[in-house]
């Protein structure tokens, strides 16, 4: 027996504030019945001693270590910069103010 109706898809629609027309009502019928079927099948093998994965291999983050490489200089990173001001870049404020 199917779980979902026309009826149910024009519902679904109006709360989605979704225009749908009597095609494509039909179609999403199916197309909705059809993942509604899919999903009980999926929840009759999904037993307890089945354990959940969302991966079928086992996951493992890589790191590298954190050493810091070479750095640039303060001159070196203000060289380009159109406005510094005490070894820092300066800006517009822009917070509060109105321009």
């Amino acid at each position: 027996m199917s779980e979902i109706t026309p009826d149910l898809v024009r519902h679904l629609g109006v709360l989605a504030r979704i225009q749908l027309s009597d095609e494509e009502v039909e179609l999403l019928t199916g197309q909705l019945d059809a993942i509604v079927d899919n999903i009980a099948k999926v929840s009759q093998v999904a037993t307890p001693d089945v354990v959940a994965t969302s991966h079928p291999i086992p996951l493992q983050n890589i790191f590298r270590a954190d050493v810091p490489g070479d750095l640039l200089t303060t001159e070196q990173v203000l060289q380009n910069a159109p406005d510094a001001a005490d070894g820092r870049f300066r800006v517009t404020a822009i917070l509060g103010e109105e321009q």
